[in-house]
């Protein structure tokens, strides 16, 4: 079973494509995910699914298999665990962490993991709103809606924002906008109380709201 930090990526990013919405992930689109050639990523696919961990057919999606989940959940459970750790103890702001908490997550041991999951309180999400899973694998998540896909008069609170970007996360902190803000969707723009404000590009398809 390849245990390396590019397959756990592969993984990771294969959980992620599908948490927030239901659409199998492509190789094409795993590709551009992670910045890599599609070569690669045909690669790698054919050595996961050779390790059980991966299910893919030529030109087809690819998904996880029990395994292969297992281990996502397991490496996202680190994820994310690690990156609230570096916010609420470290300082750092949400828009530093992600790239940190990819280096660390391959280092810190599992008792260090409990660890810092113990001294934390057991959060159940991280700075940007995701879910953090349970040791057991299991996840908590309220029902959504994507901010692009909300109609003129819904009010919801910001669930998750989306973590990729580090200069899409600080332009959203700039509008005021934070993981439990309420927004109302109006024909002008979202609102933030009683102001609309202006979001930056690409924000619609970063803010998740409470359905």
């Amino acid at each position: 079973m390849p245990t390396s930090p590019a397959a756990d990526d592969y993984l990771k990013t294969i959980y992620a494509h599908t948490e927030w919405q239901d659409a199998p992930i492509t190789p094409s689109v795993l590709a551009a995910k992670l910045g890599v050639a599609p070569s690669s990523v045909t690669e790698m696919v054919k050595k996961l699914a050779a390790s059980g961990l991966v299910s893919h057919q030529p030109y087809r999606a690819v998904t996880l298999t029990d395994a292969g989940r297992a281990r996502a959940v397991a490496m996202t459970r680190r994820h994310r665990l690690i990156e609230t750790w570096l916010v609420r103890e470290f300082g750092y702001t949400w828009d530093e962490v992600h790239d940190e908490a990819e280096v660390l997550e391959h280092a810190v041991s599992d008792r260090l993991l409990a660890g810092v999951d113990e001294r934390l309180g057991f959060p159940r999400f991280d700075p940007h709103g995701d879910a953090i899973p349970r040791p057991d694998g299991s996840v908590e998540r309220e029902p959504f809606v994507l901010l692009g896909d909300a109609r003129p008069g819904h009010t919801g609170r910001v669930l998750r924002v989306l973590d990729r970007d580090p200069m899409l996360l600080r332009a959203i902190t700039s509008c005021g906008i934070d993981v439990g803000s309420e927004l109302t969707v109006t024909v002008a723009g979202p609102a933030l109380g009683d102001r609309v404000i202006e979001i930056p590009e690409g924000a619609r398809e970063a803010v998740w709201l409470t359905a």
